[in-house]
């Protein structure tokens, strides 16, 4: 099995007449997503990639009972383009787009939740079960189905990481990619719990990185509620205090959110932590 994603998802891209939303969605099409429409604003019965062009979500979701969207769209417009998708019924919304403002996603959150959706980023890579679909901008070719789940704030990172269990044989469940933002949708406890009760989830690999203490609040759910093998790998060990390094959300402030104190929660739950991503595959392999 996989979670968020697999064979039965019905996808809609808002932004497929843009540069990079028709990029991805030639990419997506091709490794067998079910992708059944795209938005974008007077250019509805227009044709992307074969795929029909609707004016609104709403529109879009009445005619391909679509259940997912992804979002290219500028970042002045992301936020209205995440309450529309949950306005129109869209149950799983992905935002690609980097630069959105965080108020107005604290706005598009709480609005998306009220709509009983699920959201994924902004400002991430998206998500992947491997043989089933792919939604966002992940290379396909690094990936392998197999049991391991993959969690991440970083998308490099996350690629590196399913290079590295790719190449020792592991395959992946889903790959998620939680974005760098302050503020996100889905994050750690949440997946955790999924990946916790997918039974074909063997295994979980989280990436972390400095900033804010969700990875402090993750080693804790951890160890109250996952029984599968985990292994974590910390990002910016070598940061200085006070820096931000890349991600939004990647600041130390006032002595917190280092990445010492991420490893020595994870340490003191018996989560292990891997000195550099290559070693997540060995860590796990012990556990299994």
């Amino acid at each position: 099995m996989s979670i968020l994603i697999d064979k039965n998802t019905r996808l809609i891209v808002q932004g497929i007449t843009g540069r990079d939303g028709g990029f991805h969605t030639a990419k997506m099409k091709a490794y067998g997503t079910n992708i059944v429409g795209g938005t974008s604003p007077g250019k509805g019965r227009e044709m992307v990639e074969g795929i029909p062009v609707f004016d609104t979500v709403r529109e879009a979701v009445s005619e391909t009972d679509a259940n997912t969207s992804v979002i290219f769209v500028p970042a002045p417009f992301a936020k209205d383009a995440m309450m529309e998708a949950a306005d129109a019924g869209v149950k799983l919304i992905i935002c690609i787009t980097e630069g959105v403002p965080t108020l107005d996603v604290v706005e598009a959150y709480r609005y998306i939740s009220l709509k009983g959706a699920n959201l994924i980023g902004p400002n991430c890579p998206g998500l992947i079960s491997p043989g089933k679909s792919s939604v966002g901008i992940m290379p396909t070719a690094i990936f392998k189905q197999g049991g391991t789940g993959v969690i991440s704030r970083s998308g490099t990172l996350t690629y590196e990481v399913v290079y590295n269990l790719t190449s020792k044989g592991m395959g992946q469940s889903t790959a998620v990619g939680v974005g760098g933002d302050p503020i996100v949708g889905l994050y750690y406890q949440e997946l955790l719990e999924m990946f916790q009760n997918d039974p074909e989830t063997d295994s979980i690999a989280l990436i972390g990185e400095i900033g804010g203490d969700a990875e402090e609040r993750a080693a804790e759910f951890i160890k109250e509620h996952i029984t599968k093998p985990v292994a974590v790998f910390i990002a910016g060990q070598q940061a200085p205090p006070g820096k931000q390094m890349g991600h939004a959300g990647a600041i130390i402030s006032s002595g917190k959110g280092t990445a010492a104190e991420k490893i020595a929660a994870f340490e003191a739950v018996g989560v292990p932590v891997a000195k550099e991503p290559s070693q997540i595959p060995v860590l796990l392999k012990s556990r299994l």
